[in-house]
């Protein structure tokens, strides 16, 4: 009876490992695979990036464009 119980922990033992084994496996590959994806996503948004030109005017008025308008000092900070 002993012998039975010693070779059932062991099966067990090993089917635990197993189980953690592929468990570990499948979270480490599912995570090469959402990083690909993003380093894909992060790639397309840097070539949409590169081909648009934004112009940001914080509200300063334009001297050259209106030469009657003399900016504040607030303005330059």
């Amino acid at each position: 009876m002993k012998n039975r119980e010693k070779i059932r922990a062991q099966v067990k033992s090993r089917f635990y490992y197993l189980f953690w084994g592929a468990a570990t496996v499948s979270v480490f590959i599912g995570q090469l695979y959402v990083g690909t994806g993003y380093r894909s996503f992060a790639r397309s948004l840097n070539r949409i990036f590169d081909t648009i030109d934004v112009e940001v005017h914080k509200g300063i008025p334009d001297i050259w464009d209106h030469p009657n308008i003399i900016p504040l000092a607030d303005y330059h900070k």
